[in-house]
């Protein structure tokens, strides 16, 4: 069954979505990620495990597809070329434009939000209770890297453009990854692992980092050596990051 929001024809909207079917909505960024992969990374890996996740649940769980959003918040990364970041007001606002114009169009009030960048993380945890109150909806956000247990041999801590996200994309979208285009100088700098602890991890306070900081980034990567990626720790992230989802859409439709 074709479970794409966008193929359906209007009159089947409501003889197909009931008040427990979930209206999954990947959301990304369009930001800087190294020379070797694109500045839609972080949208083809929500949409792409979408598309997965909708495949492998869908009949289970009554799970239809939206259209990505394809930009997030993204200052940390503004410093580069092709970084395009909203503010937050905007984010919030679309958000809580979109919810509202799909409980109005549609009779579906279960709403799973993936997330491909960590940067939207904040946003929108504190965004789940005002459009759960305003629009009274279930809703839930998923953020399938940190969702999966599979963890990369990684000489740095994995945030941005390294090791694990050059893996995902090496399984999601291949094409879309130039190793290659990695200078033959490139080296992992094992002494940044303090200040991505200090900076970036420490939950006891928040810093408005960049990946423009040489302290914790190289060439705007924040993580272990990406020509070490493959695609079978790929695989391995997504599926595992897939098998938990079960338990999540189950609790959702509860």
């Amino acid at each position: 069954m074709n479970r794409w929001y966008g193929a359906l024809p209007a009159p089947e909207i409501t003889s197909r979505l009931t008040e427990d079917s979930v209206l999954c909505l990947p959301i990304g960024s369009y930001e800087q990620h190294g020379p070797h992969l694109p500045l839609h990374t972080d949208t083809v890996i929500a949409d792409e495990f979408t598309t997965r996740l909708v495949d492998r649940y869908g009949d289970q769980h009554d799970l239809w597809k939206l259209p990505a959003v394809p930009y997030g918040l993204s200052l940390e990364h503004a410093w580069a070329s092709g970084t395009i970041s909203l503010r937050l007001v905007v984010l919030s606002t679309l958000l809580d434009t979109l919810v509202g114009e799909y409980t109005r169009a549609t009779p579906a009030r279960r709403l799973l939000i993936i997330n491909g960048h960590g940067g939207n993380r904040g946003i929108l945890e504190a965004a789940t209770y005002e459009l759960q109150r305003a629009h009274q909806i279930r809703i839930c956000v998923v953020h399938p890297s940190s969702l999966s247990t599979v963890r990369a041999d990684s000489a740095l801590p994995e945030i941005h453009a390294g090791l694990r996200e050059t893996s995902v994309m090496l399984t999601l979208a291949p094409d879309d990854v130039h190793l290659d285009r990695l200078p033959d100088s490139f080296a992992i700098d094992e002494t940044q692992r303090d200040e991505i602890k200090r900076l970036v991890l420490e939950r006891g306070t928040t810093w408005p980092w960049s990946t423009g900081d040489a302290r914790i980034a190289t060439l705007g990567i924040t993580g272990g050596d990406p020509r070490l990626a493959s695609a079978e720790l790929g695989t391995a992230i997504v599926e595992s990051a897939l098998d938990a989802c079960d338990a999540v859409l189950k609790q959702l439709r509860t």
